[in-house]
């Protein structure tokens, strides 16, 4: 798949799920987006810049406490989505641009805190998009990617199937040692990743989604096999009659030198 087809996949994907993703409690998971903020580092004068921002959930959490954040990404609904959250929070300190993440559309070194959540599983060349992060950057700045991650090739390949089968734009859960890589080509100095888990329910998740038609059946088929089995690697379980699993989360931090 090329770089084209694969911005097709995540515009219409992603302006299916604008609003219902928007709204998916656990992406506001206080927990997690305090973990990620104290990670982050984010204090008063930061100027943060949040790629691939998605409904502007952590922007407008982040603009709480930095002098400014802006948050790009390449779905227009989901900035419509961001904007109408900014209004309703009153926040001044956020502005939005619709751009291809891979090519960012700002100077070097513009900002002290490039971030980006829960988007790399979607990119065909996650490292042109960490060096274009690197590079807005500033000296001395933190680069943080928050996603899902596998733990080895056979897990992640199960894994990846599945999420292709709700998502389409999914392409490659990366492992530990994947993102250790790419900071290292982009220049970045690593500190230890942190960690967390994201408990959802699968039919909540699949009602956000916007799966080919049948296949959110196909994904309730594989989940249930996956039952007290765990070759998809989220502990898949059953509580009071519904299954549950947890996406298994890292957060990396890297500075620039």
């Amino acid at each position: 798949m090329d770089h084209d087809r694969q911005n097709q996949l995540i515009v219409e994907q992603f302006t299916a799920q604008a609003e219902p993703f928007a709204a998916y409690a656990p992406h506001s998971d206080e927990d997690a987006m305090r973990l990620v903020r104290e990670a982050a580092g984010i204090g008063p004068e930061d100027v943060v810049l949040d790629v691939a921002c998605g409904p502007g959930l952590v922007a407008c959490d982040f603009a709480r406490y930095a002098k400014r954040v802006t948050g790009v990404d390449i779905t227009p609904g989901m900035i419509d989505q961001a904007r109408k959250l900014q209004a309703s929070r009153g926040l001044a300190n956020v502005d939005w641009r619709v751009s291809d993440v891979s090519r960012l559309p700002f100077e070097d070194a513009a900002f002290t805190v490039v971030f980006s959540r829960y988007a790399f599983h979607h990119l065909l060349e996650p490292s042109d998009v960490l060096r274009e992060m690197a590079r807005v950057c500033r000296p001395g700045g933190r680069v943080v990617v928050v996603d899902v991650y596998s733990q080895d090739p056979k897990q992640g390949a199960a894994y990846d199937a599945v999420e292709k089968l709700r998502d389409p734009s999914h392409t490659k859960a990366l492992s530990l040692d994947d993102f250790a890589a790419l900071y290292e080509s982009a220049g970045l100095a690593m500190e230890a990743p942190k960690f967390y888990g994201l408990d959802v329910k699968l039919d909540d998740l699949l009602q956000a989604s916007d799966p080919e038609p049948g296949a959110d059946d196909e994904v309730r088929r594989i989940f249930r096999a996956d039952l007290g089995v765990d070759r998809l690697g989220v502990n898949a379980r059953v509580i009071d009659g519904e299954i549950w699993f947890t996406f298994p989360i890292v957060v990396m931090v890297g500075r620039r030198p």
